[in-house]
């Protein structure tokens, strides 16, 4: 679709990204929304703010779409909260979860919204306590705490039908949830999920630090993710700031997250063979994932390139030494990658679990509005690297990979491709590195400003909303992961399989936990 269709007051904000923002009342809320979806936009993130202190109105709901020309940031204000907003869930499944999370967080709820139950507040939260107000910090002391609640799972009924709990607390090391299992025999009829409990109150801690520090904290909102949290921070505050970033920093920043979804990619690709029983698969990425992330240490000072990316370009340079150690590494990687695709395509044992397992087909991955990786691997064409090519994507062409099948082998197939560009990537990175600095310098503004950062991570887009207040403070920041998206469309996926092919299921799309729960 187009900006036009839209019919807004739409006002381009200062930004590296393209990026518009409109306010609006009730009525075009939901017009917009169902324009967006029926022309083949996307709804990226749903979020609320207090503004209580400013000239604004106390509170108001965002939402920022996914149009042809870029991003759409529309912001809905509330007089009062008991009003509320048009439901989007009818028209964008996966918002749902979104509208719980602003209820509990800000006490805005969506007017028309079946599922009114809480997401992140499990019930131990005091009564009323709304960590997102702008005196949530200070009236929590003075508040009571109240018993845990239990949660209203769905009932599914029927001759044979037995629940299977599972979570939260797991046998590994990965973070909590609860996977509740509907099935007859060994089949799945219905999963649902309840997350929310590692909620870390990271949206409310933006709010204390300085808008020049505030990557650091994005960066740890999903650790397997920093390089894209941090970018996407660092571009929302130089577009408040009006900042022009550095073109050798820019690069610099597009080699990092190329090495954060290589090392993500072998990482699952390992764990993906041993769950389909091929342990052999597990050693040799792991023993690739291990050396990877070494020279990442060696290069950057850290495995994971935490707190490399800072506002105004990166902390850390590379010298031509080890520019060509990195591309000698992509070689290699690339030779064993390419020997141990073959393993996995040849291997009947592993093609048998693989193929046909958790099918998400492509009607329904739009419906959902399936992104990232699993989009890609269900048919949905959309790579902000290939869409919205920013510096330095648009000089590097980048081939997407895309599948029909929507099941575990295509989530695989995805991967096994997008690696192989990612060090084709990565060698031309290296070898076409501009010179200049690794820094500019980032003037804070002291008026109220917004900005918005916007990234294909490894994952799917990671979007960071920022609001800066009239003291240089940081009124609002907002950090969105792809898995918002992805976790409903997972409960379809496990439908209709057996109980023993969810570990696999649930680890070829690799949803965040952390990133969803702020």
């Amino acid at each position: 679709m187009t900006l036009a269709e839209l019919n807004l007051d739409l006002k381009r904000l200062p930004a590296p990204l393209p990026l518009w923002r409109a306010g609006v009342d009730a009525t075009q809320w939901i017009v917009a929304a169902r324009t967006v979806a029926q022309s083949g936009g996307r709804l990226v993130a749903l979020w609320g703010c207090d503004r209580s202190g400013g000239a604004d109105a106390a509170l108001a709901v965002c939402a920022a779409y996914a149009v042809k020309e870029g991003l759409v940031w529309l912001d809905l204000p509330m007089g009062d909260e008991r009003i509320g907003y048009p439901d989007l869930a009818g028209i964008f499944p996966f918002a749902g979860r979104m509208q719980r999370a602003a209820a509990d967080l800000l006490g805005i709820a969506a007017t028309g919204h079946e599922d009114t139950r809480p997401w992140p507040n499990h019930g131990a939260w005091p009564e009323g306590y709304l960590p997102l107000r702008r005196n949530a910090t200070a009236a929590v002391g003075s508040m009571s705490p109240r018993p845990l609640q239990d949660y209203a799972f769905v009932r599914v009924e029927g001759d044979g039908v037995h629940e299977i709990p599972v979570g939260p607390v797991h046998a590994g090391i990965i973070e909590p949830g609860h996977f509740r299992f509907s099935v007859v025999g060994e089949k799945v009829l219905r999963l649902e999920q309840r997350l929310g409990y590692t909620h870390k109150g990271i949206e409310q801690r933006f709010t204390q630090l300085a808008p020049l520090e505030g990557h650091k904290l994005a960066g740890r909102v999903s650790g397997d993710s920093t390089v894209a949290f941090a970018w996407a921070y660092c571009m929302a505050l130089e577009s408040a700031a009006d900042c022009a970033v550095p073109q050798h920093a820019q690069w610099l920043r597009a080699l990092m997250l190329e090495r954060e979804r290589v090392a993500n990619h072998l990482g699952d690709l390992g764990a993906l063979g041993n769950d389909a029983a091929l342990s052999f698969g597990l050693a040799q990425f792991s023993r690739l994932r291990e050396d990877w992330l070494r020279l990442s240490q060696l290069a950057f000072g850290h495995r994971l390139m935490m707190d490399c990316v800072v506002p105004g370009g990166v902390a850390v340079d590379l010298d031509a030494a080890m520019r060509q150690r990195i591309q000698h590494q992509c070689d290699a990687i690339e030779a064993e990658v390419g020997a141990l695709a073959t393993i996995y395509e040849s291997h009947a044992g592993l093609q048998d679990r693989f193929a046909t397992t958790g099918i998400v087909a492509p009607p329904l991955a739009a419906q959902l509005g399936l992104t990232g990786l699993a989009g890609r691997a269900s048919g949905q064409r959309a790579d902000l690297r290939c869409d919205q090519p920013w510096a330095p994507y648009d000089s590097l062409g980048v081939n997407i990979a895309v599948h029909q099948n929507g099941d575990v082998a295509a989530r695989v197939a995805v991967r096994f491709q997008e690696t192989f560009e990612s060090l084709r990537l990565l060698r031309a990175l290296c070898d076409k590195l501009p010179g200049g600095q690794v820094r500019a310098a980032v003037e804070v503004p002291r008026e109220p400003a917004m900005g918005a950062g916007w990234i294909e991570g490894w994952r799917g887009e990671v979007f960071v909303a920022l609001e800066l207040a009239s003291d240089a403070g940081i009124r609002r920041c907002h950090c969105h992961d792809p898995s918002w998206q992805n976790w409903p469309a997972l409960e379809h996926a496990v439908i209709g399989n057996i109980v023993p092919d969810f570990p696999l299921i649930n680890k070829s799309f690799n949803l965040s936990y952390s990133g969803q729960d702020l």
